[in-house]
Order: C-alpha cells, then structure tokens, then sequence
C-alpha cells in the first residue's frame, strides 16, 4: 500500500540525515533500509533537490544519482544554522498553526508539531507575534483529506457520502484507500465494495466520511501511471462526437480527445472515448446552444430529450 503523506515526509526527512552521513550510497542498499522500492526511492530523489533552507529557493540540496549510486555534493552547505528572515518565520509558523488543527490528525504529530511551534516562537521574537494576528481556514477538503489519510495509515476502510456529477447523486459506500495524490484536485484512490472495482474520489466532493473499525483489505493493484493526467481514455472505449460553436471550443481543453477537427463557424468537431457515454448528456445540457452530440444516435437522441425535458420543466416552473 502507498505511503500517505505524513510517513514520505517523515521518510524524506531521515532520508536527508542518512544520505549525509553515507556519501556514495547504493540505490538498492538505501531501498532496502527504508523498506521501499528503488522505484519510490528515485521518486523522492526526485523532490529532494527542490528543498532547501530557504523558501526563497537558495540554498537547495544538491543531490542526485546515476541509478545505481547517490551523490550529495553540498551537505557542507546546508548544514549551517538555519536563520529565518521576519516573513519566512511569520509563515511558517501560520502554517503550523493551521496545521495542528487539521481534524484526524495523529496525536503524537500534532504534539511534536505544537512542540516545534513553540521553539520557533521562542527563537522568532517579534516575527512571532506579527504571525498571531495572521490565520489560515482550511476548505471542508482538509477534513476529509485529514480522515483519508489517517485511514491509509492505520489500514481502515472508510465509510462515504459521495457526490456522482455524471448521475447528479449522492451515494453511500464502503471504500479501501490506497494512496491520496493531486491532479488539480486532490484525489482518493480506493477500492469500492460497491462496485468491487478500482475507483477514483475527488475530495472535494465527498459530502461525509467516517472511518470504519474494520480493516482496509484491497486487492494488490499496480499504481496507475499518472503522468499523462487523470482520465486517460482506452482505445476499447466507446467512440462519441460532438460539436460546438464558437463559445463551447472550451470542451476540447477539458476533455481528453482523438481529435478536434476546424468547422466553418469557427466551432470544433470532437471525437473522444469516454468509458460512460451517458455522463456525456450533462455535457450536452451544459453547452445548450452551444453543442450537440452527434453520434453514437442513441446517445444524441437521449441528450435531446434530457434537454427537451429541461426546458419543460422550466416553463412549467
């Protein structure tokens, strides 16, 4: 099961101290200490070098590897005292502050958290009493995200109220996390008893969450390669074409596509693959003028009776 993002932190953390005190170290040697893949080790190497003690970005550690081996070539550097100017204390500790209120949140890390505050305040003088007037809310996504990941650590199943905008409803179900990771928006990937199937939660639209006392079980999946972005359509999925006018040429930079072919009026004609052909006829309401669906005939047939029923019932309203 993945990391949740409190663990690769605090791994990354150990990772910087064990990496300086080993120069030259096997990929494979440090993999095996920290109990993960060498995949998941060049994954964090990837972030290191974009840290430092600066967040104006000096300062950053100068790490890398040929794959087999790992260089840190300036731990001389970084190594210094850790001096703050006023607006990077005053940040940092709003943060931590907002933070340690995260709800789900483990009470041993907040403790350490509050702990670690304390000492900055102490060493930050004026620039700490400048950051108690300053606070930061946290959207309802933190909570949840807050709960999810509490759940990936301690292999719960999680109980959701869950928003479906292609069926415009709300459903109950019983999911195992795997990992959280962001696309734009945060996401839960899990494995839904509902449908017995992999699926994929936006945060944001997770109406109530609750963690079960029973354990998470999902099966071994291999992670999906997100690198190319969220959705990513199969060829075996069923074709759908549709075009728009002028003002919906938005669609072809929201939807992934095959093609999007130039029309007269200067609309697009988008031919596209999408799993659920039927989440589709929102789009079409969307767009209204706008668009249409062209084929397949059935599904271009029910989007215009959706409409047709749309507008009746505004009339009738």
């Amino acid at each position: 099961m993945a990391a949740n993002a409190i663990d690769q932190t605090r791994r990354m953390l150990s990772l910087v101290t064990y990496l300086r005190e080993r120069p030259g170290a096997h990929v494979a040697d440090v993999a095996r200490a920290f109990g993960i893949t060498e995949d998941e080790l060049i994954s964090d190497l990837d972030v290191l070098p974009m840290c430092g003690t600066s967040f104006r970005g000096g300062d950053l550690l100068d790490i890398d590897t040929d794959g087999d081996r790992i260089w840190w070539h300036n731990p001389d550097d970084v190594a210094e005292p850790l001096r703050l100017a006023a607006d990077e204390a005053t940040a940092l500790l709003v943060a931590a502050r907002a933070v340690a209120t995260l709800p789900g949140l483990r009470e041993g890390d907040r403790d350490a958290l509050v702990r670690a505050t304390a000492k900055l305040e102490a060493a930050a003088g004026e620039a700490a009493g400048a950051s108690s007037r300053l606070s930061v809310t946290f959207e309802s996504e933190g909570g949840v995200f807050a709960e999810v990941d509490r759940a990936i650590s301690e292999r719960r199943r999680l109980w959701l109220r869950y928003y479906s905008p292609a069926r415009d409803e709300l459903t109950e179900r019983e999911v195992d996390p795997i990992r959280l990771f962001a696309v734009g928006h945060t996401y839960m990937e899990a494995w839904c008893r509902l449908s017995e199937a992999r699926r994929t939660f936006r945060l944001d639209r997770v109406a109530e969450v609750r963690i079960l006392e029973e354990a998470a079980a999902p099966p071994e999946l291999e992670l999906r390669d997100l690198s190319e972005g969220l959705v990513q359509p199969s060829a075996d999925d069923p074709e759908v074409v549709v075009e728009v006018g002028p003002g919906g040429r938005w669609v072809a930079e929201y939807y992934p596509h095959d093609r999007a072919d130039e029309l007269p009026d200067g609309g697009l004609r988008i031919t596209l693959r999408t799993p659920d052909p039927a989440s589709l006829k929102r789009l079409a309401l969307r767009l209204g003028s706008d668009g249409r669906i062209v084929s397949p005939a059935g599904l271009a047939d029910s989007a215009r009776e959706a409409a047709a029923a749309a507008l009746a019932a505004y009339q009738d309203a």
